[in-house]
């Protein structure tokens, strides 16, 4: 049997922007402190900006909203780097769904035809976004699918282990692991023991940086 659609409730967050809410799970996409100023703050400042060069591979764990997409986007053309962005995502969003998202009316900077766009782009099959910004989104699973290539940063965002244990096994970080070259860089909103045990049992080195608005630290990590 096919895994039934959940149901998406669009919750405005303490920045304006939106989020979604999954009611079977109670849980957010995002801090309900801000879901664009938390998005910024750890992919974008602690993952993007902290990596040097200007061609990166990119892999994020959770599609999502297109948020992260869409600020790595942004960053891409304004810092002129050449990003290739993997995303694996299980649940796309419906488009009326995304239709309804206030990201890029809160963002400017033609972020509303770069979300279209973004969102526009089919599944599986690599499209260029933009002359900066490769995309492509993947309709699967990070439990079972295989990670093509090598990749230089990790946006690791998928939903919380206390509510998704099967996103945070060892086995996933193993792989992650292996999909990583020496330098790749590991970012998420997670700061549990568990995580830094199992990220540094697979070749990582962990450090907690203060976290975005509600959120006391977060994790990034280097591989070896």
């Amino acid at each position: 049997m096919a895994d039934k659609e959940p149901i998406r409730e669009i919750k405005v967050t303490g920045d304006g922007s939106h989020t979604l809410y999954l009611p079977e799970m109670e849980e957010h996409y995002h801090s309900h402190f801000g879901a664009l100023t938390e998005s910024e703050y750890i992919f974008i400042n602690t993952g993007l900006r902290y990596c040097k060069g200007d061609k990166l591979r990119i892999l994020e764990v959770g599609f999502g909203t297109g948020l992260n997409a869409l600020l790595t986007a942004i960053e891409a053309g304004e810092g002129k780097k050449f990003i290739h962005y993997y995303s694996i995502e299980k649940y796309p969003l419906a488009s009326k769904v995304i239709a309804s998202l206030n990201y890029g009316e809160l963002i400017g900077k033609s972020a509303v035809a770069l979300f279209r766009s973004i969102h526009s782009a089919p599944w599986n099959k690599p499209v260029n976004v933009t002359d900066f910004f490769t995309l492509k989104k993947v309709k699967g699973d990070m439990t079972t699918d295989a990670l093509p290539g090598i990749f230089d940063l990790v946006y690791f965002d998928a939903f919380g282990p206390d509510k998704q244990p099967e996103m945070w096994s060892d086995d996933i970080f193993h792989r992650i692991a292996l999909a990583s070259r020496p330098g790749t860089v590991f970012v998420t909103y997670s700061a549990k023991g568990r995580l830094k045990r199992t990220l540094l049992a697979n070749g990582f080195d962990v450090e907690h940086l203060p976290g975005p608005p509600g959120k006391r630290c977060i994790t990034r990590a280097i591989k070896r």
